[in-house]
């Protein structure tokens, strides 16, 4: 029971970041943040020009991610920041990593 109630814990959420996020060190610094808050998932860039984040963890770490999203690294002007729930099951990531520009 107390391994259902730890699964029913983690949440995964799917964000996008727009603005000047791309070749600033955005990714990178993203992968230390999510991994120093115990995050899993990913991050990656997209052709568009936007930085796509997806993260799975406790309410309490992904409030704290999406909090450090709005503002990333000095060199980053964030425009806008959308944030949404994966309310499907998703299967639970290992580890925090940076993935190839889709």
């Amino acid at each position: 029971m107390r391994t259902e109630q730890h699964v029913e814990s983690v949440e995964s959420r799917l964000a996008r970041v727009r603005g000047i996020v791309q070749g600033v060190g955005f990714r990178e610094a993203c992968v230390c943040q999510a991994r120093a808050l115990g995050i899993t998932g990913w991050v990656r860039n997209r052709t568009d020009g936007s930085v796509e984040v997806m993260v799975q963890g406790s309410p309490e770490q992904l409030a704290e991610m999406c909090a450090w999203l709005r503002n990333g690294v000095p060199s980053a002007v964030v425009d806008s920041l959308e944030v949404n729930s994966l309310r499907s099951p998703v299967e639970r990531v290992g580890q925090f990593d940076r993935l190839p520009t889709v």
